[in-house]
């Protein structure tokens, strides 16, 4: 029987959604008190956060049929659904041969799909329109994928392979993501670092992701597919395997027990008694993947059980919405105008309340539509819905729709 010291397993108690949401909440409650160091509260302004993502869900899917929240929603353009229409055309020797194929595409697109910044856009070959952020980059890595960038196999483009991820040059990505001088990415050594690290990792561990074939991230699958009892599988494990079996390709940042922590950082006002004083986990990137996977292991036969065991994300959008509501409300007044690095408290402090006031927003989204959390799973709140809602206060408020807040980032965390 190995021995796990307290402090590992005090580690592996934040890589997990349940974590998430009980900071989060707990950060809320002390923000309720007016006792946070950035932040004011005014939940008088939650009604009008509720109306405008009723609205904005009603416009945008007026049958409230509306999907999940995840990447395959910027495989979309006007209808085009591009991977199911290469999916659907390309001859599988299984549906578990598709679903490794998409989680290699779902796990690469993700790691990419950091914040790109304000002016950096991906002129579609398709379509010819320039388009920016995550849709910009959400198109740009299906290309990538589509055309063999990722795969060892000319005759087989359609795979990431470790090998060829653990190679991945920065210079291929700026060709693939048409960054130049001119069309400026954020953080693009970083997703290149971070992809690499991918290919290595995945490299490292062939009896996780090489045990139906060589080593590729879309081996993940076949790992779910085992955990998976009687065909049923809860979201929160799927994430909780993301956050330990890629936990290590993440910058260096904190760690407790050796184990990294990934999205995780420490904010004063977050005490507790043990180890973990101060520690407030996000895993925000590894949620939008978890979300992103719930579709392939649908559509190869799995049934995912407990998708709100997963939390809202702590990105821009999320939170944006928030502030240019006025739900929340600085306490510096010269706060927007200044820079603030990722780790810092007032950026900690933004994502976490973002996190906890999401599951307020469904709750009154649900009230108003008389639906509960099995048919409205946060997870279609989240795309009807909040994120497209604070992009559209983004625009109205910015002229190049940015968030409310300067965030530094080096590509691996927005």
């Amino acid at each position: 029987m190995s021995f796990v010291s307290p402090e590992t397993s005090a580690a592996l108690s934040l890589l997990n959604a349940g974590a998430v949401r009980e900071r989060a909440h707990r950060m809320l409650a002390i923000g309720l008190e007016d006792k946070l160091p950035n932040f004011r509260i005014h939940l008088d302004r939650m009604a009008s956060a509720v109306d405008l993502v009723l609205e904005t869900t009603r416009k945008a899917y007026p049958s409230l049929e509306v999907p999940f929240h995840s990447r395959w929603r910027h495989f979309v353009m006007s209808g085009d659904d591009r991977w199911a229409a290469l999916a659907d055309n390309t001859a599988w020797s299984d549906r578990a041969a598709r679903a490794r194929a998409e989680f290699d595409l779902a796990i690469v697109s993700v790691f990419l799909d950091a914040g790109a910044g304000p002016t950096w856009r991906y002129q579609d070959p398709k379509t010819e329109l320039a388009i920016g952020r995550s849709e910009g980059l959400g198109l740009a890595s299906l290309a990538m994928f589509a055309g063999g960038v990722f795969s060892a196999n000319p005759q087989a483009p359609l795979r990431a392979d470790a090998s060829v991820l653990a190679k991945l040059g920065v210079a291929d990505l700026q060709n693939n993501l048409q960054v130049s001088p001119t069309n400026p990415l954020v953080g693009i050594d970083g997703r290149a670092d971070l992809l690499r690290c991918l290919g290595a990792l995945v490299a490292s561990k062939p009896e996780i992701f090489g045990s139906h074939d060589t080593p590729r991230p879309g081996g993940l699958f076949d790992r779910l597919v085992a955990l998976a009892k009687d065909g049923r599988l809860p979201a929160p494990t799927i994430l909780s395997e993301l956050l330990q079996q890629f936990g290590p390709i993440w910058p260096s940042r904190l760690t407790l027990g050796g184990i990294a922590l990934g999205d995780c950082w420490k904010h004063p006002s977050l005490v507790t008694a043990d180890v973990t004083n101060g520690l407030v986990p996000l895993h925000k990137l590894s949620q939008w993947l978890a979300y992103s996977l719930i579709e392939p292991l649908q559509t190869a036969g799995i049934t995912v059980t407990d998708i709100d065991g997963l939390t809202g994300l702590a990105e821009y959008r999320n939170g944006g919405l928030f502030i240019d509501i006025g739900v929340l409300t600085f306490r510096d007044a010269d706060a927007p105008q200044r820079e603030h690095d990722v780790a810092s408290s007032m950026v900690v402090e933004w994502r976490a309340l973002t996190v906890a006031l999401l599951d307020r927003t469904a709750e009154g989204v649900r009230q108003r539509l008389q639906l509960d959390s099995t048919s409205l799973p946060l997870a279609k709140v989240l795309e009807g819905g909040t994120w497209a809602a604070g992009r559209l206060l983004a625009r109205e408020r910015r002229a190049d729709a940015s968030p409310p807040i300067k965030v530094i980032s080096d590509g691996t965390v927005f």
